[in-house]
């Protein structure tokens, strides 16, 4: 009899092998919360399931993952309108939120520094290519980049709220 390529794991070697992908989506999708290329939220809340997952939805039934589920989608809206409404409020116009775009992707490349500086640039660049002038562009840019750093910031609290939840519900 052939043996099988799949390998077979013991429930209690099974449970660690999901805390461990559980860990390491958590600690992934912290980084995605300011590294532009990653779904944080995302992460966060497939990492809390699949740690939900590893002691059969037990500790953290189904209506505490439909919260987190929430908060996800609460923390996804928060960072997609936070940008909009930074630039809306300082005068900026789409080139503004396309250039922050491509500046937080660009500037992820260079470290914290590129990360906070990058969508400002961007901005700035994108308002002066939509033949904008200097102020106009340097208002833009900051309204955007506010924006940015704001929905930043409620992001990062979500998660941490997130996590606690989690941790409340599974421990007390």
């Amino acid at each position: 009899m052939a043996e099988s390529l799949i390998p077979v794991f013991n429930p209690m070697e099974m449970t660690l092998l999901l805390w461990m992908i559980a860990a390491i989506l958590v600690i992934i999708g912290f980084a995605g919360l300011v590294l532009p290329a990653l779904p944080g939220m995302v992460l966060i809340f497939c990492g809390l399931v699949v740690a939900a997952w590893a002691e059969h939805f037990v500790y953290v039934g189904w209506k505490t993952i439909t919260f987190l589920a929430l908060l996800t989608l609460f923390a996804w809206l928060i960072d997609l309108l936070s940008g909009i409404l930074g630039a809306k409020k300082f005068g900026a116009g789409r080139s503004a939120l396309i250039g922050a775009t491509i500046g937080a992707v660009c500037g992820m490349f260079f470290g914290i520094p590129g990360i906070v500086a990058g969508p400002f640039f961007g901005a700035f660049t994108g308002e002066l290519i939509a033949r904008r002038g200097f102020k106009d562009a340097g208002l833009a840019a900051i309204g955007t980049w506010v924006g940015l750093v704001a929905g930043s910031a409620m992001k990062i609290a979500v998660a941490f709220i997130m996590l606690g939840l989690f941790i409340l519900v599974r421990f007390l």
